[in-house]
């Protein structure tokens, strides 16, 4: 089941890439991966991914400025995005919700924590795509 999602990990440190690849390709993600913040905003617009893991702090551009430019953009608006960070204040919380972001997770990463994190969110996209549906079908049916 797994085969078929797509996640996009952006974040500017190595070691930060392994981790999130070696934990979620052994689950049988497809794994696309940036190490800037302009780099991952190309590849999602190139190939959308099911889900987006983002770094708040990179160089280039933080992780607030690629959520933004993420959610102006047509194609990419819908994609939901699971910041990380090792920031953990209340307001940088609220920050990336406030930005679209839906889920927060702080650093150190724990694999068992970030994979019960996706897989919450892929759950809640599947159903609400579902939905979607459903309720297209449920309006033909009434005209």
């Amino acid at each position: 089941m797994n085969k078929d999602i797509k996640i996009l990990i952006i974040d500017d440190r190595s070691e930060n890439l392994h981790f999130l690849s070696n934990i979620l390709s052994t689950k049988g993600y497809k794994l696309k991966r940036a190490i800037t913040g302009r780099l991952g905003i190309n590849a999602a617009i190139a190939s959308p991914p099911d889900l987006i893991l983002l770094d708040v702090m990179m160089p280039d551009m933080d992780g607030y400025q690629v959520c933004q430019h993420l959610k102006e953009n047509q194609v990419t608006r819908e994609i939901p995005i699971i910041f990380l960070s090792v920031i953990d204040e209340v307001s940088e919380k609220v920050k990336a919700f406030n930005l679209g972001a839906l889920d927060y997770i702080t650093k150190p990463l724990h694999a068992e924590e970030v994979l019960a994190r996706i897989e919450n969110k892929l759950t809640i996209q599947r159903l609400q795509a579902k939905l979607k549906v459903a309720s297209k079908l449920k309006i033909r049916n009434q005209q």
